[in-house]
């Protein structure tokens, strides 16, 4: 590993401007990351997206930490910036979130397992509204809190269906009130959304300020700021804040801060973290979460229109495996080749090439190759792309790090300097059901919406609030383009449905659930915490 100070050296970070928090590990300082952004130096921003995933996932973090390491092995100044990996998936399904093979970021136990206590701070930040909700109500409830109407959540950062629906008893001194609750995965908590869309100290205590906490028995909104809630919350997360800067498996450097899931919040990380990245390289290298009719949709239309930014281009992720997939076979043959699948694969990727031209992003198809991979396969890929008039280039970076993404990062250099043309497929004048309708119309290729009587109920009462606005944040599943984890492809002619509403005033979008979407995940039969485990010398294993 590179020293913190080499790091610093080649991004221009002074001394006084990071704080060391282990070895190879900086806090950087966020009056200094206003100062950069400010500056009016930018470099290019690569969006990291995908087709439709497996529940394997189809290797965008590789991709991002590849992709990176080609650049700088170019000649070229670059930043990889990722999400903190959530501790639910690294015990649950997915496992560590890190890379893998020759494409990681270091110290890859430190950032799976806790890192810097980002995540920790939320869950703390997080928890003290929640108790001085609580707190509220045990000293008589002054401001007439509507027991039934009280929308904030306990979280936690591990994956537990027990927790999706609690009862929660207040015992005051002259009786007992009961409401009913719920907890939420720190992923999906509103602070871990308001920690990646801050801008500055300021910023975020504003942002906590606003937290919609319940209505009271008039009608009238009750907000986080009204519990005198967010200096505390604030100040928990000062050092949370600020991004952490660590590495790639060969020196180049990489910020890894925020974690909003992607399915059920905004999926990327913080604005602090992408601004620092565009201010100090030429090219900084995002990931965005899921596909893009998820990550990079969200990207653009609730991450860039905050933050002012606009993405270059857009890396779309593909698999054989994931072609195979979409194309109709079955998880036990996916290993199988069949040429045959992987035309009929290629809709869904086609499917995700629109919606990158409807944001305004130049696309390059990623191929990331697997052992199985069948040279006829990938010639059938490249060719069907090709005469489309598709930029396409594979990727090895999991065998062979920067030399297997040195076609990645040549399509990247070829696209993004005439890129940063992005921007929202909607107005900030839109109606929350516009805003829907466009998507659903444009990025899903459905036909429209059917509201649940409850959500509609929800949506009336946000507009009488004054609260219905957009962005809009879509939670729905990752596993299709569509509303139903079973269809695969490029399904159309169907309606989604939309399931409830609720407003993260913080955070400064309006979340729509469409199908059944948990905020609070569950274990798989075996989860991978069964296999993790410490060595005498101290080595963690199973992560991986």
């Amino acid at each position: 590993m590179r020293s913190l100070e080499e790091l610093c050296q080649e991004l221009g970070v002074a001394p006084a401007d990071v704080r060391p928090v282990g070895r190879g590990i900086g806090k950087l300082s966020v009056p200094m990351i206003r100062q950069r952004a400010s500056s009016g130096q930018r470099g290019h921003l690569v969006l990291v997206t995908g087709m439709t995933p497996t529940s394997h996932g189809e290797g965008k973090t590789v991709t991002a930490i590849g992709t990176a390491m080609a650049l700088r092995r170019a000649g070229h100044t670059a930043v990889a910036v990722l999400r903190q990996p959530s501790l639910g998936p690294v015990f649950g399904v997915k496992g560590g979130a890190t890379g893998g093979g020759k494409a990681t970021v270091e110290p890859a136990d430190l950032i799976n397992l806790g890192f810097t206590g980002d995540l920790h701070a939320a869950a703390a930040s997080h928890n003290l509204l929640s108790a001085l909700l609580n707190n509220h109500l045990f000293h008589g409830n002054a401001k007439g809190l509507d027991l039934d109407r009280i929308f904030w959540p306990w979280t936690v950062d591990m994956e537990d269906r027990v927790l999706r629906n609690v009862r929660a008893h207040v015992d005051t001194p002259h009786h007992t009130l009961v409401r009913d609750s719920r907890f939420v995965i720190t992923a999906a908590s509103e602070v871990t959304a308001i920690l990646g869309l801050a801008k500055d100290y300021e910023d975020l205590k504003s942002r906590l300020g606003r937290i919609l906490v319940a209505v009271d028995r008039n009608g009238q909104p009750v907000r986080a700021r009204d519990l005198h809630a967010e200096g505390a919350m604030a100040a928990l997360l000062r050092d949370a804040l600020e991004p952490n800067l660590v590495q790639c498996a060969d020196g180049t450097p990489a910020l890894v801060h925020g974690g909003p899931f992607g399915n059920i919040a905004h999926g990327t990380a913080s604005r602090l973290a992408i601004e620092f990245g565009l201010a100090a390289a030429e090219y900084c290298v995002v990931e965005a979460g899921f596909a893009a009719d998820l990550g990079a949709e969200k990207f653009v239309d609730i991450v860039a229109r905050d933050a002012g930014l606009t993405v270059d281009a857009a890396l779309l992720v593909a698999t054989v495996r994931g072609l195979r997939h979409q194309g109709g076979v079955e998880e036990a043959r996916l290993s199988v080749p069949d040429p045959a699948a992987v035309l009929r694969g290629l809709e869904n990727v086609r499917a995700h090439l629109d919606i990158l031209r409807a944001l305004g992003v130049p696309p390059v198809v990623v191929l990331n190759r697997f052992p199985d991979d069948s040279p006829e396969e990938v010639a059938e890929i490249r060719a069907a792309l090709a005469a489309e008039g598709v930029s396409v280039a594979e990727s090895t970076a999991f065998a062979d790090g920067a030399d297997g993404a040195a076609e990645v990062a040549h399509r990247a250099v070829e696209v993004a300097p005439h890129g940063g043309h992005s921007a929202p497929l909607y107005s900030g004048e839109s109606t929350v059901p516009e805003a829907l309708d466009l998507l659903v119309r444009q990025v899903y290729g459905g036909d429209g919406a059917d509201w649940s009587e409850e959500a509609r109920h929800q949506l009336e009462e946000l507009v009488r609030s004054g609260e219905a606005t957009v962005p809009i944040c879509v939670a729905k599943t990752a596993l299709s383009i569509t509303d139903d984890p079973l269809r695969r492809g490029r399904p159309r002619g169907y309606r989604v449905s939309v399931h409830r509403v609720e407003r993260r005033a913080g955070a400064g979008f309006t979340v729509v659930y469409l199908g059944e979407i948990e905020t609070m995940p569950g274990l798989p039969t075996h989860p991978l915490a069964e296999r993790i485990d410490i060595q005498p010398d101290g080595r963690i294993v199973g992560l991986g």
